[in-house]
């Protein structure tokens, strides 16, 4: 009877933060997650570092050749590449009646600054994202004892479950999707230094490139990052003389190892998942898998979208 509750628990779209406090408390509690999983005969990845990946494969022993994992540096590296991710390994395993299950820790106490903020914020969006997919049960772990009090009460605001000392409760800390689909204004931190800029329309693209590419060489990326940015920037200009009424202001600047470049439009970007969707996100799609950060803004006159490529 239990078991049948649990899944029947776990039949609508489930988001959970597990919180815990120590190596032997983040195996036990993600081991019973994957084994639950392989039980009910569903597709299940783990997305974490190398090193617990291996300690999960130790502890699952046979049971781990049925479970997907991959390295998070490698999917989770910019978070708004997260989403894509989950949402491709839905539509290849997410049969008809099949569930699937995902595990993962995208903030860990590495995770700081603007990366921080939009992991945060993808955190949020995966409600938002997968809520009309019943048959996806998403678990993401929080180390209590590493991280900021401050990622934790977020973590709450995010995640309509939360797992504490091993017990699933349900969160009335979660703030909602009402409020995550909202448009997201909030603030840019200004640039440290003087950025460059230059004006556009829809006959200065090929200049923009060359603007953004002569910055960017200079700044030292190599060919291959400096023709991703160049190609970066260009899809979201394209976006800001189509929507964005018709050109914008493109800003560049150089921030600790970082090269950023921003694009600022009179558009309205309404609709939060325009960024990591295709076709109609497309050029926004594309920025984040060139780019190492893409941080995108709605604000009451315009919208701006900021593209980190690092060294």
């Amino acid at each position: 009877m239990e078991a049948l509750a649990q899944r029947a628990l776990h039949q609508a779209f489930r988001h959970e933060a597990f919180f815990y406090a120590s190596q032997d408390e983040f195996l036990t509690g993600a081991v019973s997650f994957i084994r639950d999983g392989l039980a009910d005969d569903e597709a299940i990845l783990v997305v974490l570092s190398p090193e617990k990946i291996e300690a999960l494969r130790e502890e699952l022993g046979v049971g781990a050749e049925r479970v997907h994992f991959a390295d998070t540096e490698e999917v989770g590296a910019n978070p708004g590449r997260i989403i894509p991710a989950l949402r491709d390994f839905v539509s290849a395993h997410g049969a008809v009646g099949k569930g699937v299950r995902g595990l993962g820790e995208p903030i860990g106490p590495d995770r700081a600054g603007a990366e921080l903020v939009e992991c945060q914020r993808q955190e949020s969006l995966l409600n938002l994202a997968f809520a009309d997919s019943p048959s996806l049960y998403l678990m993401c772990a929080y180390d209590i004892a590493g991280l900021n009090p401050r990622v934790l009460v977020h973590a709450r605001r995010s995640h309509p479950h939360l797992v504490v000392n091993g017990q699933e409760h349900h969160n009335s800390d979660y703030c909602g999707l009402e409020e995550i689909a909202a448009p997201f204004s909030e603030p840019l931190p200004a640039p440290a230094v003087q950025p460059d800029w230059k004006v556009f329309g829809v006959r200065a693209l090929g200049e923009l490139r060359e603007f953004v590419s002569e910055r960017a060489a200079r700044f030292g990326l190599d060919e291959k990052r400096t023709a991703d940015l160049a190609l970066a920037m260009n899809e979201i200009a394209s976006n800001s003389v189509a929507h964005g009424g018709g050109g914008g202001t493109v800003r560049v600047w150089q921030e600790d190892d970082a090269l950023i470049c921003e694009v600022n439009d009179k558009g309205r970007i309404d609709e939060p998942m325009i960024a990591l969707t295709q076709p109609d996100g497309h050029g926004m799609w594309l920025a984040n898998q060139l780019c190492d950060l893409v941080q995108v803004r709605a604000f009451p006159h315009g919208s701006a979208v900021r593209l980190h490529m690092r060294r």
